[in-house]
């Protein structure tokens, strides 16, 4: 059987439903993750401190010498409170578009940018690799990155709105 919805016909049915709903779980997974990664560096009392035991300029201190690109450590040792700052505030904006499915592609390449950089300079030293967190993080994004937000997203409810006015207004004309 199949349905029409949105000028596209697709077939019903468990696998279909399914396969629409495949990216659901790992960006409602991300984006509470990375929600929750945001407000926990916002709410620690020792992360938005340029040194100390838990604080940012101490944990790029600890992993400067051993990160793959030390140069990106020392660009955030310049300033580590406002660096600190401002991948809270990234991870909150990843988070809020994950879940929501809003800007889905620009949160997921978001994330995926967090990811790489955390990996590149926090993770790089986990051994084996598989064991660092941020690696797979990165790989988690890139579905979202290439797919969007897909059901149950603000993008998505915005391009079915946008191509029935579409098709309402083809029918207008002709």
């Amino acid at each position: 059987m199949a349905v029409t919805t949105t000028g596209t016909t697709r077939a019903s049915g468990p696998r279909e439903a399914a396969a629409r709903f495949a990216l659901l779980p790992l960006r409602l997974f991300l984006g509470a993750t990375f929600l929750y990664a945001g407000l926990h560096k916002l709410t620690d009392s020792t992360f938005l401190e340029e040194s100390g035991p838990g604080s940012i300029g101490g944990q790029m201190e600890a992993v400067r010498d051993a990160s793959a690109v030390p140069a990106l450590v020392d660009l955030g040792l310049g300033a580590p409170v406002a660096f600190g700052l401002a991948i809270a505030l990234g991870e909150l904006a990843v988070g809020l578009g994950a879940l929501l499915g809003l800007f889905t592609r620009v949160a997921a390449a978001g994330g995926a940018l967090v990811s790489l950089s955390l990996w590149l300079t926090m993770s790089w030293t986990a051994e084996p690799y598989y064991l660092g967190n941020d690696l797979p993080y990165l790989m988690a994004w890139t579905p979202l990155l290439l797919a969007g937000g897909g059901a149950l997203s603000l993008d998505g409810a915005w391009r079915a709105r946008r191509d029935r006015r579409a098709k309402e207004a083809g029918a207008d004309t002709g």
